[in-house]
Formats: C-alpha cells, sequence, structure tokens
C-alpha cells in the first residue's frame, strides 16, 4: 500500500516560526499518477501517486481504474498526501492486475471525475514513470523506485550527493523519533524521524525496535535510508509484500532506534496511551511529545488545537444554519477563542465564547444565532487558531447538500453529501460506508488476567471449547490454556506459562495467530517461523495437548503459501475455525471448485468438517479440506468487509469475522440461505455489521471468542488484545442469546421485508412510561455507591423538570427493543420498566412526592446492571404547595392507568430462558441486550 520510506524536506529556517501545514486541498490539485509497475513477476502489481502541490491533499476514498470501466477500488480513507510526498496503490486494496496493453487511471471519489491517467501498448521493461518527477512526460525508467524519486537515467538532473554510510554515531539529539502513528494509521502502524542538524545522516543498517527485545520485535533500516538536513524519514510496519518492521506498536510502547552496534541508543520516544490522532513533538524535533491535532506523516507536525470541521448545515436547520467541530483527541479540550467564519474571512467572524470545551472525542454544535451570520449556497467554513490567522481547517461547497456536508469517516474523512443531518453526535456515513450496529450485548468488558500476566504482549488467537478457554501468543509462540476460577480465568494447572508450539521436525518458534479446537486436537494458524522471520509460511499445525510436556511438537502441517502467493511474512493466517459437514451440507453450502452444492466425498481423507481461514494480507476467509497426507483444496472465498482480518470464529450458525483497532473493533457476522430456500445461496453473506462495545477503547483485538453456554440469557464473550493495553491482554464481556440446544439448529435469517419510503419521517415517539406491575418480580436496585463517573454510560435527559412530569431518556448503551429499569435516586425509586425506542430513549413518570432539588436518574438492564445515569433538577410544583387541583385528577387517573396497561405488557414479553444451551441466530434478531 503506502511507500514504506518517505522522505521529505522541510526547509526551516533558524529563528521563523513554524507555520501550521495548511489544511489538506479538496479538489484534485497537483496529485497526479507518477509511476506504474505492471509486470514485477514476484510481487503485485502497483500505481504510485505523488502530490506535487505545496499544501496536503486528502485523496481519500479516490478511485484508481485499469482500462475497465467497472472498477471500484478506492484509496482508505483518512490518506493524506504532504506535499511532495508518494502514496503506493497495491494489493490487497488493489483488486486488479495490469496488463501488457492496458491503462492506469485516477479518479475522484464519484468514479467519473478523471484526475489523471496514462496508457501503454507493452510492458516497460522496469517501470513507466514521469521524469522529472510529478511533472514530465511518461518513460521507461532504469529502477523501480516504489515510493520514492523516480529513477530517470541521464534525462534526471543530478541529484544531491548523499552520504556514504559511516560507523560514526550521530550526536546526541541529532535524530529524535518526531512521531508515531500507533494505532493503525494507512496502511497501519508507523513513525517518522527527524534530522535537527543541517547535514544529511545515513542511517542504513541502524535498527529499530519496540519495547521489547526478542529477535521478531527488531528490524533493520534498509540501504538507502537517509535522513535529510532538518528533513524527515518515515518508517512504516510491514504490509502485505512490502518490507517494514514485522511488530505492531501497542497503546503502551516505545520506538528505540540502535546504532549498527544494536547497544548504542540513538533516538526513543515512549507513550502510555495511543493518541487519536498521532503523538508528536511540538515544535518539530525539539518539544515534548504530545497528541497533535492530526497525522502530518513525513511533514512538519500539526501542533495546533486537535479540532476539526465535522458537520455543517447550510440550507435551514433545526432552528436555522448550524456548524459542528469534533474533538479528535482522547481528553476535554478548549475550544475558547477559537475563530469561526463563513468565505468572507474578513467581513463574518465568530469568536468561540470563553469557557467553551468539547469532551474527549465529541461534538460541538454552533448555531447561526451565536456566529450570526447565513451559510449560502457555495460557501465555505474556515476555522482559526485563536490569533485570528492560522487556519486549523476548512471545508467549502458549491451547492446546498440535501442533508448535510459532513466527514465520512465521523472526524478524520472528508467532506461529502451525509445520509441524514445529525447535529451534536456521529455523522451518518454513505452505504459504502456502512454504520456499525449497537453491540447486541453489554456495553462494557472487564480484565480477566493479572496485569503483564502475558509479558510478550503478543496474545492473538482464541476459542472456547468445553468450558475452557484456548489462546495463543504469536511473539513466542505458545499455547494457553484458561479455565474459570471463581469471578475469573486462570491459566489450568500444568499451563503456568503456556506450552511452546513447534512444527513437525521439532524445530522453529510458530508465529501462532489464531486457534480452534477439534475432537482432541487443537489447531493453530500461523503466519511464519518466527526464527525466519521474514519468510511468509501461513500454515494449519495440529497439536495434541493432552501431553504432559511443557513443549508441543506438531502432528501435521498444511501450508498453504502456494495457494496464497506474494503473501507479506506478517500478513498471513489471523484467524482460524471449524465447520462441520453435516451443517455445511444442510445448507446446501456451495463448492467454488464446481459451482454445485458441497459434496464431502469429492475430498477424501479431509475429516468430517472444513476449516475456515482468515488471511490478514488479503482481508478474506477461505475454507479448505485439509487431507491426511497434508494436501488441501480450497472449496470458497468469502471477501470481508474489512481491509484486514483479525480473526475468525463460528457460533450460533454465524461466522464471526473480525477486525481489530484497524477498523475501531468492528465484528461482521455472515449466514447461508440455502438455494432451495428461493434465494440465491448457498454461499455465506453479511448480516450484520457490529460496532464494539459501546463503552470500551479501540485496542488491538486480534482475538475474539463466544462462550458455550447460555445462562439466563447471556453468553460470555472473549477478547485478546495483542498490544497488552495498560498491561492487560484478555479481556470478558457479554452477548445476548437464546438458551436452546448444545448443537447448532438450522435456521436461516428471514428474508428482509421491503421497506416503504415515508414522504416526510416521523419524529420518533417516546416509549410510555411504565408503572410497577402487581405480581411482577421486584427488579434488582443498584446501589448508590455504583453510580461513578466510569458507568454514566453517556445517558442524557432534561435538566429539570416537575414532580408527576414523564420525561425522556437517552440511553446509548440500551438496545432496541431491550426492556429496562428506571429508578429515581438519592433513595431509590422504582419508576417502572420501559422497553427501549429505536431511537435508544425511554420515558418515565417522576414521583408527584419527589422532592426539589438535585436527583440522579438511574437505567439498569433485566440482572441489575447500571446501563447510565444523569442528574436531574426537580423543581418545586405548585400542586405541591397548594395541596390539589381537581382539574388534573382524571388526567392523572388516565395516565396511571395506560401506564399499568403498559406494565403489564412489558411483563408479558419477558421470558425466562433455560440456564445452558448453544447460542442461536434468534439471539441477535430478537433484539435482546445485556450488560455484564
Amino acid at each position: 500500500m503506502i511507500a514504506l520510506l518517505t522522505a521529505g524536506l522541510a526547509c526551516l529556517s533558524a529563528g521563523i516560526a513554524l507555520a501550521l501545514p495548511a489544511a489538506a486541498v479538496p479538489t484534485s490539485a497537483g496529485v497526479v499518477i507518477n509511476e506504474i509497475e505492471s509486470d514485477d513477476g514476484k510481487n503485485p502489481d502497483w500505481i504510485e501517486l505523488v502530490n506535487t502541490s505545496s499544501a496536503p491533499v486528502d485523496i481519500s476514498g479516490w478511485i484508481l481504474k485499469d482500462d475497465d470501466d467497472s472498477r471500484t477500488d478506492a484509496v482508505p480513507a483518512g490518506t493524506t498526501l504532504a506535499p511532495g510526498a508518494f502514496y503506493v496503490f497495491t494489493a490487497p486494496a488493489m483488486s486488479f492486475g495490469l496488463g501488457k496493453a492496458d491503462a492506469a487511471r485516477l479518479f475522484r471519489p464519484d468514479g467519473a471525475t478523471l484526475v489523471d491517467s496514462y496508457t501503454w501498448t507493452a510492458h516497460a521493461t522496469v517501470t513507466y514513470g514521469r521524469c522529472p518527477d510529478g511533472v514530465g512526460g511518461f518513460s521507461q525508467t532504469t529502477t523501480a523506485t516504489r515510493g520514492a524519486s523516480n529513477a530517470c537515467g541521464a534525462a534526471t538532473p543530478t541529484p544531491t550527493p548523499t552520504p556514504s554510510p559511516t560507523s560514526a554515531v550521530p550526536p546526541s539529539g541529532a535524530v529524535v523519533v518526531n512521531e508515531v502513528e500507533s494505532n493503525g494509521g494507512d496502511p497501519d502502524d508507523w513513525f517518522e524521524l527527524f534530522n535537527t542538524t543541517n547535514a544529511a545522516i545515513d542511517l542504513t543498517g541502524y535498527e529499530v525496535r519496540d519495547d521489547g527485545d526478542a529477535s521478531d520485535h527488531r528490524y533493520d533500516l534498509p540501504s538507502g535510508s537517509i535522513l535529510p538536513a532538518r528533513g524527515f524519514l518515515v518508517v512504516q510496519k510491514s504490509v502485505g509484500s512490502a518490507p517494514g518492521f514485522p511488530f505492531g506498536l501497542g497503546s503502551a510502547d516505545k520506538v528505540r532506534l540502535f546504532a549498527p552496534d544494536r547497544t548504542t541508543l540513538v533516538a526513543e520516544a515512549a507513550w502510555a496511551a495511543h493518541a487519536a490522532t498521532t503523538l508528536g513533538r511540538c515544535p518539530d524535533g525539539t518539544g515534548g511529545l504530545r497528541e497533535t491535532a492530526a497525522a502530518t506523516k513525513g511533514a512538519a507536525n500539526a501542533c495546533g488545537v486537535p479540532v476539526a470541521i465535522n458537520e455543517v448545515e447550510s440550507n435551514g436547520g433545526s432552528p436555522d444554519d448550524w456548524i459542528e467541530l469534533v474533538n479528535r483527541s482522547n481528553a476535554q479540550i478548549s475550544v475558547a477563542g477559537l475563530v469561526v467564519t463563513d468565505s468572507e474571512i474578513t467581513k463574518n467572524r465568530y469568536t468561540i465564547p470563553a469557557g467553551t470545551t468539547i469532551a474527549a472525542k465529541g461534538h460541538l454544535v454552533l448555531e447561526k444565532a451565536a456566529f450570526g451570520f447565513g451559510l449560502g449556497g457555495a460557501d465555505a467554513v474556515h476555522l482559526f487558531d485563536s490569533d485570528g490567522v492560522t487556519e486549523l481547517d476548512a471545508t467549502s461547497w458549491t451547492a446546498h447538500a440535501a442533508t448535510t456536508w459532513g466527514r465520512c469517516p465521523d472526524a478524520t474523512g472528508s467532506f461529502g453529501e451525509t445520509v441524514e443531518s445529525t447535529p451534536g453526535s456521529v455523522n451518518a456515513c454513505t452505504a459504502d460506508a456502512p454504520t456499525a450496529e449497537v453491540w447486541p450485548g453489554g456495553a462494557s468488558v472487564r480484565v480477566l488476567d493479572a496485569k503483564n500476566e502475558y509479558p510478550d504482549a503478543n496474545l492473538s488467537g482464541l476459542d472456547v471449547a468445553d468450558g475452557a478457554l484456548w489462546a495463543v501468543e504469536n511473539g513466542r509462540g505458545r499455547l494457553h490454556r484458561i479455565v474459570p476460577q471463581g469471578d475469573g480465568w486462570v491459566q489450568a494447572a500444568g499451563w503456568a506459562d503456556g506450552k511452546a508450539l513447534h512444527y513437525p521436525n521439532g524445530s522453529g518458534r510458530v508465529d501462532a495467530e489464531a486457534v480452534t479446537v477439534v475432537g482432541d486436537a487443537v489447531y493453530v494458524g500461523s503466519e511464519r517461523d518466527n526464527d525466519n522471520n521474514k519468510v511468509s509460511r501461513p500454515a494449519v499445525l495440529r497439536y495434541q495437548p493432552s501431553t504432559s510436556a511443557s513443549e508441543l511438537v506438531a502432528t501435521a502441517e498444511w501450508n498453504l503459501a502456494a495457494d496464497l502467493p506474494g503473501l507479506g511474512a506478517n500478513a498471513g493466517i489471523e484467524g482460524l475455525t471449524w465447520i462441520s459437514d453435516a451443517w455445511l451440507t444442510a445448507r446446501e453450502f456451495v463448492d467454488a471448485t464446481t459451482g454445485a452444492a458441497y459434496v464431502p466425498t469429492r475430498y477424501p481423507g479431509h475429516g468430517d468438517g472444513l476449516f475456515f481461514v482468515g488471511v490478514e494480507g488479503t482481508a478474506a476467509v477461505y475454507a479448505y479440506a485439509l487431507a491426511a497426507d497434508g494436501g488441501f483444496s480450497r472449496i470458497a472465498t468469502i471477501p470481508s468487509p474489512f481491509p484486514i482480518v483479525a480473526e475468525v470464529q463460528f457460533s450460533g450458525d454465524r461466522l464471526w469475522i473480525v477486525c481489530d483497532d484497524a477498523c475501531d473493533g468492528r465484528i461482521a457476522t455472515f449466514e447461508i440461505t440455502p438455494p432451495s430456500a428461493g434465494t440465491a445461496g448457498g454461499t455465506f453473506r453479511q448480516t450484520h455489521l457490529y460496532a464494539r462495545p459501546a463503552q470500551t477503547a479501540n485496542v488491538a483485538n486480534e482475538g475474539f471468542a463466544i462462550g458455550d453456554t447460555c445462562v439466563d440469557g447471556v453468553a460470555e464473550t472473549f477478547y485478546a488484545d495483542d498490544a497488552r493495553t495498560d498491561g492487560f491482554s484478555l479481556r470478558s464481556g457479554t452477548i445476548a442469546c437464546t438458551a436452546g440446544s448444545s448443537t447448532p439448529t438450522p435456521q436461516p435469517t428471514p428474508q428482509p421485508t421491503p421497506t416503504v419510503t415515508p414522504t416526510s419521517a416521523p419524529t420518533p415517539l417516546p416509549s410510555p412510561p411504565l408503572a410497577p406491575t402487581a405480581g411482577a418480580t421486584t427488579p434488582v436496585s443498584p446501589a448508590a455507591s455504583a453510580l461513578t463517573g466510569a458507568n454514566r454510560g453517556g445517558l442524557s435527559g432534561p435538566a429539570s423538570a416537575l414532580p408527576g412530569q414523564t420525561v425522556t431518556i437517552t440511553v446509548p448503551a440500551a438496545l432496541p427493543g431491550q426492556t429496562v429499569d428506571i429508578w429515581m435516586f438519592s433513595t431509590p425509586v422504582h419508576l417502572g420498566a420501559a422497553t427501549v425506542t429505536a431511537a435508544h430513549t425511554v420515558s418515565a413518570a417522576l414521583p408527584l412526592t419527589a422532592s426539589a432539588g438535585v436527583h440522579r436518574l438511574v437505567v439498569t438492564d433485566a440482572a441489575g446492571a447500571v446501563l447510565g445515569w444523569t442528574e436531574i433538577t426537580v423543581s418545586a410544583s405548585a400542586l405541591a404547595s397548594t395541596g390539589s387541583d381537581a382539574q388534573s385528577l382524571p388526567t392523572l387517573v388516565m395516565f396511571a392507568l395506560i401506564a399499568l396497561l403498559a406494565g403489564l405488557g412489558a411483563l408479558h414479553r419477558r421470558r425466562r430462558l433455560r440456564r445452558v444451551g448453544e447460542i442461536s441466530p434468534a439471539a441477535l434478531s430478537d433484539g435482546q441486550g445485556v450488560s455484564p
């Protein structure tokens, strides 16, 4: 994907204040196709772009095509090219190859506006490239220079000589770690070095490490790694077949640069948590490491306030035009004194008032009534720092949006028309970037392991079998068996530090990324041998864990390299699960090799099921029949909706495909509808896209599993954090389930019912207030001490109300259709049970006897777990002070009758579940949700 080493010069004159980077240019200004590889023979084809302008350009969503107009391959969201920077478009984002007589074409996100193109009638001897870069015509180059300046032979101006490699170590402070992306950048983690001197420094052979010293946590900078004078050098994590460091950067981690002697520390940066943007030095080279306003890979750091324009209503919203700002950081920020203007930047200026703040990751809506000017059909919004001159962000449009003009994805993407207006909340984006559904379970997770219990910070794949949790560790290559003990989970007897995994000949250190249990055997998915970590070896290995030995030798290996050519060494198998032939044939699963129903007898010796293998580098899942002799046959390919696959599980008649922090922890489910059901079935098709639990951080969850029992409508879920965030690797949450047979029963997802589009969108009605019902089970009241800042849950409602007044509360952590209980504190008073609406709201009437003053409204789930709480001020009531109002009595009686009937309905909807059973598909269609 992106070129791994991007060098850029920053001409910073001594004594002159460094200006912030200009806002990304919203047009195609300056971005052109620069180099094309159509016939490498060993690696995937690629197309290189370069930004020839003097400002960063956001190319998110731009589309690249060959000579086929049907192509839709797009540049990933959040991709911004710094001035002079290169971007390499290749597999897996690029799904097509380039032919002998073909074309490379660059389009805007609409797929129709052509930005640049080049056609050829024969492969180049090496590559086709512009000479000189970005501005010259295309010609044959002398050397492929993917992600770097083109090698144009004699036609190229003589470059400035670079220093020869030398053993001399640069003076202290000459090289600094200047910016770090540790949370899944584009295309993955990276860090930036800065040269504080006026002479270039050759870093060839210097060694990069994170906070670990194991061999798989080291990387030598390649030949030609020149750090320009007063310039930058970007070092990228390996992606696909491209080189780079082979390890990820964690939430609490380091970047260290050592001299070629492997002992002398040259530069270092450490941090305690991921940044929402990046961590960077402010000012460049000399300042402390802090959260930046935006990622500026290979360019001067953005050291302003981490705030951006996020959404704009220019055509009479409610009540009028408005501008929404977003805080991109993980901490509350002050925006007091920032200046907002429209396109008339000297005439229409609004200074945000003193004391104005935006919560971490929060939104602030500025109304026309405050800023005082209207926004036109062809207009702009500019955001300036408190000096009124330094521009922090800007956006412009040529016509009113039918909805609003907003960033997609929220806070980080480029601007376009949104699906609907969402003032003060996350933007609603297009179907190409679907909004994830609320996680069908608890909103939070709990830690299961002791701090630093897994010292190598590489816990990865998970599986649950017979009440035990199996986990693999990819750095040290170990298998762990973890069992429940009291309220927690501990490593089983005889498995204190896991068991080392080896290949069938007893050698090697298996880079174990995935695990699944079938019968009495454990199968492990591996990317490579960590003792030879630069060579891809995507393999499924079988182990017999019943031995008391401290090390396990594989009893069989299926090396899939021949079927997965071109994979990077660190881009192989990440997920592994098994599905029985009986289940697959019952659903008329289609064998892609025949186009007909899968017939197990066509694959002798494969056992009685297929293995489903998730591959990071291709972002797909493959179904394999693994033969007893080590051979294999691919039966199907299942593309995922993600840029990578981190885990695969099969539970409740669903295939669960997981993406880690690179996709905000989203999980997609896939199901099979048999062809005999009257649809084009027999293949796995996506049915749901879920967000991570609402109250959890976006961490590197490379392992996911669902417990094998359903107790009172709740099953436990498990997450393995490969980055050991805050020192912990293993966490658990919950998911709603339906008790049933331990064997999955054929139950395909019903066909969707066509939706009739209303002529006008109705306003969602609040759920009716419900009163306690005679004979109902007494709900569990939470303790007042259980109400903490950590479990407010984003719950919101009116700031004040009168006794007896019905109030509507928004509960983000609750699921539509879920039955919840509403309480009023200090002394807990049960206001009733209510069913959550599609808008995540519930309603209840305050007691007529409620005393004046500040109270707390609390919402709990059926088990009494707190979903959230908020404060409300009860005002003194005229009714309370005069004693009665005869005219209000009929209304109160009617209200009480409605509340009683609604309460009986809610009780009828509750159901008791058998305590133990397999999760069934109904768990996700009945709208139930639980909290831990």
